[in-house]
């Protein structure tokens, strides 16, 4: 998720002539402000806040008041990679304000990854939650057998592996260079071929590969559901509601990316897509605790008998302490 002004300007390519020259003779990209950057930013920070606020909830909703299953195996892994972002999210958020990075070389690199990983880890959960509902479908008795939280958690690990293993160009090509009190966190590639090998591989990875896959479960499950009669097609749903998302936030960025690459456009224009679409993906890590509100039906009623059971402790703590209060007084 990396968004290409500051971090989030990952793809910008470093041997361009519009770009500026350092000490050193790297080529960095000549970032300024646009008159988005305040709509944006004030975005960023709604995006912020209610992802912590929201993934924390799924976590602990999913993780201590939810049975143990499979499928909140999943979605508890997709709240931590969005939490993660949403962590790091505020360097990104000081760095599109300020233009200048003050964090070092290492947060450079890990505020980059993180975004990065984010997508990956997303995109992978995804498609493990789409081939999980078709193997439900299309073969009942073997899932029953065979599925358990456990095994899952497994496939998670391997996930969280791959997805470390995709990131790691941009731990490598991260850099920070100074410009007397400024400091810029820049992608330092050496030739124009890296850049855009690192963004053909993102995009084929992290998104073509990963959605063919999704559209050939959601065909069988399609046909499958027809013949099978749900108690409830809300989890299917919300898996509907959570591919439309993912592909809505990160299909803008991945086309301004490879408008970028052609470097025939407007760098202004390129500049401004895409920091507006790196936006649209940031907002996709807090669209999933808001599916899950809106359309979770077990969600909703585990989240309100659990704020229901808290409010009621809290108000008979008060009522025990005044009791308590009375009685002394009285003594």
């Amino acid at each position: 998720m990396d968004l290409d002004y500051v971090n989030y300007d990952d793809y910008i390519s470093t041997d361009e002539t519009e770009n500026t020259t350092s000490d050193d003779g790297q080529f960095l990209f000549n970032d300024t402000q646009t008159p988005l950057a305040p709509i944006l930013v004030t975005i960023n920070v709604i995006i912020c806040v209610f992802g912590l606020g929201g993934n924390s909830l799924v976590i602990w909703i999913c993780g201590w008041k939810m049975k143990k299953t499979v499928i909140t195996t999943f979605y508890i892994s997709l709240a931590i990679s969005n939490l993660l972002f949403c962590v790091f999210l505020p360097l990104e958020v000081f760095y599109m304000m300020t233009l200048h990075w003050p964090f070092g070389l290492l947060m450079c690199k890990l505020t980059s990854s993180v975004l990065f990983l984010n997508m990956y880890s997303s995109v992978f959960l995804l498609v493990l939650i789409s081939i999980d509902r078709c193997v439900m479908v299309s073969f009942p008795v073997w899932s029953q057998n065979h599925r358990c939280p456990w095994k899952a958690l497994v496939i998670v690990a391997i996930v969280w592996v791959l997805s470390a293993l995709l990131t790691l160009p941009s731990m490598i090509y991260r850099h920070i260079t100074a410009h007397g009190t400024v400091t810029q966190c820049y992608s330092n590639y050496k030739v124009k071929s890296q850049h855009k090998a690192v963004a053909q591989t993102r995009f084929i990875c992290g998104f073509v590969i990963p959605f063919l896959i999704i559209v050939v479960c959601g065909v069988v499950l399609a046909v499958q559901l027809k013949n099978v009669t749900l108690k409830s097609a809300r989890p299917y749903k919300i898996l509907s509601a959570l591919i439309c998302s993912f592909f809505f936030c990160w299909v803008p960025y991945h086309t301004f990316i490879f408008l970028e690459l052609d470097f025939n456009y407007s760098p202004d224009v390129l500049r401004t897509g895409l920091r507006i679409g790196a936006t649209l993906a940031a907002a996709n890590t807090f669209m999933s605790p808001v599916l899950y509100v809106f359309i979770g039906n077990d969600f909703k009623t585990t989240l309100k008998r659990s704020l229901t059971s808290r409010i009621e402790a809290a108000l008979a703590d008060d009522l025990r302490s005044r009791s308590k209060s009375v009685d002394i007084v009285q003594l």
